[in-house]
């Protein structure tokens, strides 16, 4: 049994290309189980739905966030006032076409947009803070089954995601082979590599030695460690552009200056930029939910969850496979994906794989790149 309410604060929105909708939070009843071998007590789902569900239920398409995305897929984010982080992708007419598709998008457990997390409050009416249980992408997975459930969708027409959303669209055709048709999986991995996993360590100890942390406790404080945050944002949006974007967008040029300053200001552009990304985003996001997000993505491994061969992850799924590689993202680059094919082949999985070129490093899959459009389209029509 569960229950749904409206998402705190949230409102209906609506953008160019899609329909009116509100965020609504899935109360589950039951215990949601999870890796660790705790269970989560009165779980909550924050998430949005887009199109309708036709008479047979075969329509829904299930949609999955990267690292720091939400449920705001294609309606504007209520705290930013931004459009929708696929909003070019999801809506009427586009490449996920809600006149066809139901689309379900989740925000995923442990994360701060509603759904159950170290903010969240524990059962003891205080917040969780780092007592909220360590988490999986396999958890993360289990609730939006559960969510699944009680939309009563039992059969996925597809699973989409970019990023730690395609390793939860993998996660899902591994671990619940039977309740998905189609798999597309863009810049994603099947496991997260040693130099990810260094990046996201560096992240998190920048947080944790902001002394505004205080070990996790800072809500309710007045203080957050925001500049620790941002440190983390900083880095880790290196990692999501490619050396030809920075060099055409900023390369050496100064900022707001004729001359350097000869101290430690932003002389230059990219450093503003990289101060300006790190700053906005400790307004939208919880930085506990930073550390809990990122532990579970350097969990991350299916090969591991599956007897230790990757191709063991598939072999049961009746799934066919999309893989999309870019050429300029060196955080999951085309090596991963084929290491996946290769495992799809072993597997005996259907699977079609491309790598598309695009100039914009590992966020291509969030920006203007028309080729991902088509093939978006083409194999979600197959």
């Amino acid at each position: 049994m569960t229950h749904e309410s409206p998402a705190p604060n949230s409102q209906p929105t609506m953008n160019r290309s899609a329909p009116v909708t509100a965020s609504t939070v899935l109360e589950l009843e039951q215990p949601l189980p999870l890796d660790c071998g705790q269970a989560l007590v009165g779980a909550r789902i924050a998430y949005e739905t887009y199109g309708t569900l036709n008479g047979d239920r075969s329509n829904a398409v299930l949609i999955c966030h990267a690292t720091t995305g939400d449920q705001h897929v294609a309606s504007p984010h209520p705290i930013t006032g931004k459009p929708g982080w696929w909003d070019r992708t999801v809506g009427p007419g586009l490449p996920i076409d809600t006149d066809r598709f139901y689309v379900v998008c989740p925000n995923v457990l442990g994360s701060c947009m509603g759904t159950s997390g170290p903010s969240s409050p524990a059962p003891d009416g205080q917040p969780y803070a780092m007592r909220f249980p360590v988490i999986t992408i396999r958890d993360m997975v289990r609730a939006h089954m559960a969510l699944l459930d009680a939309l009563g969708v039992e059969k996925l027409h597809s699973v989409v995601g970019g990023s730690m959303g395609g390793m939860q669209a993998l996660s899902l055709a591994a671990h619940w082979p039977t309740r998905v048709e189609r798999v597309l999986a863009i810049a994603a991995t099947g496991e997260m590599p040693a130099q990810n996993i260094a990046f996201q360590e560096v992240g998190r100890q920048a947080v944790m030695a902001d002394p505004n942390w205080q070990e996790g406790a800072y809500y309710g404080t007045g203080k957050s460690p925001d500049a620790g945050l941002a440190v983390a944002r900083m880095a880790a949006h290196i990692t999501y552009l490619s050396e030809a974007t920075l060099s055409e967008k900023f390369g050496r040029r100064l900022q707001d200056r004729e001359s350097k300053s000869f101290g430690f200001d932003a002389d230059f552009q990219v450093e503003s930029y990289l101060r300006y990304q790190g700053s906005a985003f400790t307004e939208r996001f919880d930085a506990n939910s930073y550390l809990y997000i990122t532990r579970a993505m350097s969990y991350f491994d299916l090969a591991d969850e599956c007897g230790g061969q990757l191709a063991d992850a598939f072999k049961a799924s009746k799934a066919r496979f999309c893989l999309v590689s870019f050429d300029t993202d060196w955080l999951y680059p085309t090596a991963e994906s084929r290491k996946l094919a290769h495992a799809l082949n072993a597997a005996g999985a259907p699977v079609s794989f491309v790598e598309l070129s695009a100039p914009f490093g590992h966020d291509s899959f969030l920006l203007d790149v028309p080729e991902l459009d088509r093939v978006i389209a083409g194999f979600l029509s197959k």
